[in-house]
């Protein structure tokens, strides 16, 4: 819908005869596109500092970390504050499974994964072609033979029904601009016993000292998993900041 043909419908609606009815119709325009239809999922407000104005199920959608933060993703003392290995660990992978690296950006997360399935693959999903290049260029330099890089789409992941044995997101769910829709595309393609994990840092905590919007609570991402057809499995609490939290289809 542009805006032009909103207004149309917004005049149509209200009849306007006087100043002050033109006032609220333009009022509404100057609104987001989406917020002129009803959505069963998602509201808007104005943006907080770190979020983009967008509501489901309660929560503020942050603002995506775009390639020009890649540096961050590489930062040298990330093994020490996040400690990546023991996540991995906690993810018991078996050689040939498939794995959906979700939000992999520069492939930090990725090259840990495909040390764990040499007789399977990781599917790197990302939405920026910047990040994905950036991974391709890891490929090469470490001659990663088992990472498949793969760009997504805001409201899909690209992946096939009954695809992947697992799909990880670290760092990455709160940023979906369209998480519903997203979640959705993932369960559908998790393999019979398949599983959605995701690494998040602890919105419960205020020693945690990132954006308010960057992290998240353990409540939250239960009541959010379970809105797409996923069960609550379990949390593991070895990490340091994070929640790594581990969900089934129901």
């Amino acid at each position: 819908m542009t805006n032009k043909s909103a207004y149309q419908i917004l005049l149509k609606v209200f009849q306007p005869r006087g100043w002050l009815t033109t006032l609220i119709c333009w009022q509404l325009l100057l609104l987001p596109t989406e917020a002129l239809i009803s959505s069963k999922y998602y509201s808007y407000r104005s943006p907080s500092f770190d979020g983009i104005g967008k509501i489901y199920m309660g929560r503020e959608i942050s603002n995506v970390m775009g390639h020009q933060g890649a540096g961050w993703l590489e930062r040298t003392d990330r093994s020490t504050e996040e400690q990546p290995q023991k996540m991995v660990k906690a993810l018991a992978l078996k050689p040939a499974h498939v794995v959906a690296d979700v939000g992999s950006g520069t492939g930090y997360i990725t090259k840990l994964l495909a040390t764990q399935v040499p007789k399977g693959r990781v599917v790197a999903i990302d939405v920026q072609p910047e990040m994905l290049e950036l991974l391709r260029q890891r490929i090469q330099r470490e001659k990663s033979s088992n990472i498949e890089p793969r760009l997504g789409q805001e409201q899909s992941p690209k992946l096939a029904v009954t695809s992947i044995d697992l799909a990880l997101m670290v760092d990455t769910y709160h940023e979906f601009s369209y998480p519903r829709e997203m979640m959705i595309g993932i369960v559908s393609a998790l393999k019979p016993g398949g599983r959605v994990v995701l690494a998040e840092y602890r919105g419960e905590d205020p020693r945690v000292f990132i954006k308010p919007r960057h992290k998240t609570t353990q409540q939250q991402m239960r009541r959010e998993m379970e809105a797409v057809g996923l069960k609550w499995q379990k949390t593991e609490r070895t990490l340091p900041q994070q929640h790594l939290m581990f969900f089934t289809k129901k």
